[in-house]
């Protein structure tokens, strides 16, 4: 116990340190952002990387520019760090609104090795990442000309920008936007492997503008806001509606057609018809098969929709910056670690209902069912990036402080949950089977567990097809096309879906005397993910990214993601299911 006290006090003031302070220090206060004429202003240099692949960064340094001769990186937060940020100083030297013309960084000769760095990051269209009073900027590093121009004709020659133009807009005292700009007529010919003398030059240009230091990070999002864009929001939601009331419509009137037939075939004594004796006979709440895997599905699923709902509130809010991505990753991580005792709770109470003991699995596969694929995917990620040398690699305290987090903070949670649901969830017990399993007739092929299963998952991504596609477009690109309100709006639906569809699919399979709809029910909703998934592979295949790292992290994130829907839409259905199945079991007992 000592040992534990002891290693408590060095765990909780490092994750305050590292994690909580950075996050409520990232939220924009102007109070942090005051500035005067020549006062010095946060400058850092992050990354390079190469346009298309966005999973592809290196450290600034990486390339051999101007070196500022002591190279000292940022004290980063967690979630800087999660986001493959490594800020570090630079040589440039500038103030709050000092102006400055053609001012000389450095002047150095390039060796031979440093020439063929520079020319292979031109020619895969390298570009750098900077931030100036916490507003990210780009720039890149050269250009390619074709053949026309090169009098021997042996391919395009690459020119390396050698003076970059900063354009800063002020409001008052605050830093509201930034931009960089290479100068194409300041370059130097990199094609030959020769060394080369290079003069590295900048100017600082100063403009007032009217937009305030509140909104200065929605800029980042305008390219949700154009014409093409907002045309495909209302596209999207439209046809997202049609397809809801449809499915609605087609289930209430399925349900009306059908159950007051069954009532009355079942209650006049029509055994060739036995529709509806399941429910009458209790066979619907016989015990599933596998039930702490069930257990463990359902609550993970529900720990996931929580987290999920709580990141697009806090978003649309405008407590968490949708581009700020290092933020979102800690604010993810610190919510689903404080809804582990959510999970823990739902797993042991719906267990319950069916057995007094045997609970703790129950609990043990809740959190390893989620979290024991991702760990393993981002494993094998971080061994691909570390052989790279990318800075989308963890650095070893970061994975221990991860495992910490997880072994000392969300698996005491999961189990208090567990504990609670153990001893003060529901006591009502599900009816009891009246006799043994009844013989299930042969199945026709849209009532098997296949068919069910494709339009189970088919019909809510085609409702959500579109908005799926901005949101890839935004999550593996350097532009958010999309708005957390418009997503909100699009989970909200997709899980509408969802629930009425396993209602509806539920009742046909009752109908057809098969009371197995447990784990149907689970597949049915789950199945959405893996056309989610099938689609980011297309989504991929029409996209400029390449390479084995980006093609890695590319998977294995969108395998996460899936994964992650995958149990949030198997227990939004089971969820469903179960209600529904609940209110026709009261039904026929009323008649």
């Amino acid at each position: 116990m000592p040992k534990i006290q002891s290693l408590l006090v060095i765990i909780i003031p490092t994750l305050i340190n590292f994690w909580v302070i950075p996050i409520s220090s990232s939220f924009n206060s102007p109070l942090n952002h005051h500035y005067n004429v020549g006062d010095h202003v946060p400058f850092f240099a992050n990354i390079v990387g190469p346009l298309n692949n966005p999973s592809e960064t290196y450290e600034y340094y990486e390339l051999p520019f101007c070196s500022p001769g002591q190279i000292i990186n940022k004290k980063e937060s967690l979630g800087e760090v999660l986001n493959g940020d490594r800020l570090t100083n630079t040589r440039y030297k500038i103030k709050f609104k000092e102006i400055k013309e053609e001012k000389m960084l450095c002047r150095k000769t390039l060796k031979r090795e440093e020439v063929i760095k520079f020319r292979d990051a031109v020619q895969r269209d390298f570009y750098f990442q900077m931030h100036y009073d916490d507003l990210p900027f780009w720039g890149f590093v050269g250009k390619n000309e074709g053949e026309s121009l090169r009098s021997d004709g042996k391919g395009p020659r690459s020119y390396l920008f050698t003076h970059v133009r900063f354009e800063f807009l002020y409001n008052d005292d605050h830093v509201v936007e930034v931009h960089a700009f290479s100068d194409p007529e300041h370059v130097v010919d990199i094609t030959e492997d020769s060394e080369i003398d290079v003069k590295f030059t900048y100017s600082v240009i100063w403009n007032a503008s009217s937009a305030t230091f509140a909104t200065r990070m929605s800029r980042y999002s305008k390219a949700s806001l154009l014409p093409p864009v907002q045309q495909l929001h209302w596209f999207s939601l439209i046809s997202s509606a049609v397809v809801f009331m449809l499915s609605v419509t087609l289930v209430a009137l399925l349900y009306r057609w059908n159950l007051k037939s069954d009532l009355r075939k079942y209650f006049h004594g029509d055994d060739d018809n036995e529709a509806g004796r399941a429910c009458v006979d209790g066979d619907i709440f016989r015990c599933p098969s596998y039930l702490s895997l069930l257990c463990a599905v359902l609550g993970c699923g529900t720990q996931v929709f929580l987290v999920i709902c709580s990141l697009l509130v806090l978003m649309s809010l405008s407590i968490i910056e949708p581009y700020s991505r290092g933020t979102v990753w800690a604010s993810l991580i610190a919510m689903y670690t404080l809804t582990s005792a959510i999970a823990g709770y739902t797993t042991v109470s719906f267990y319950w209902q069916f057995a007094k003991t045997g609970w703790e699995k129950s609990v043990l596969l809740t959190g390893i069912i989620l979290m024991g694929p991702v760990l393993l995917v981002l494993s094998v990620l971080n061994t691909v990036a570390v052989l790279y040398g990318a800075t989308a690699a963890l650095p070893f305290g970061t994975i221990i402080l991860l495992l910490l987090v997880y072994l000392f903070i969300t698996v005491p949670f999961l189990a208090l949950g567990g504990i609670v649901g153990h001893h003060y969830a529901c006591r009502k017990p599900l009816p009891s089977p009246k006799r043994s399993s009844r013989e299930i007739p042969p199945l026709t092929w849209y009532m098997k567990t296949q068919s069910q299963v494709v339009v189970g998952g088919l019909l809510p991504f085609s409702g959500v097809l579109v908005e799926l596609h901005l949101f890839y477009a935004s999550l593996w690109s350097y532009k958010l096309f999309t708005q957390p309100g418009v997503l909100s709006v699009t989970f909200s639906i997709l899980i509408c879906l969802t629930a009425v569809l396993s209602i509806g699919l539920t009742f046909i399979q009752l109908s057809a005397e098969d009371p197995r709809w447990w784990w149907r029910s689970v597949l049915r909703g789950g199945s959405t993910a893996i056309f989610m998934f099938a689609y980011s592979i297309y989504f991929y295949t029409t996209s400029d990214m390449s390479g084995f790292l980006q093609l890695t992290y590319f998977l294995g994130i969108n395998f996460c993601i899936c994964y992650a829907f995958f149990l949030m839409l198997a227990a939004i259905s089971f969820r469903a299911s179960s209600v529904f199945t609940s209110h026709l079991y009261n039904a026929f007992k009323r008649e």
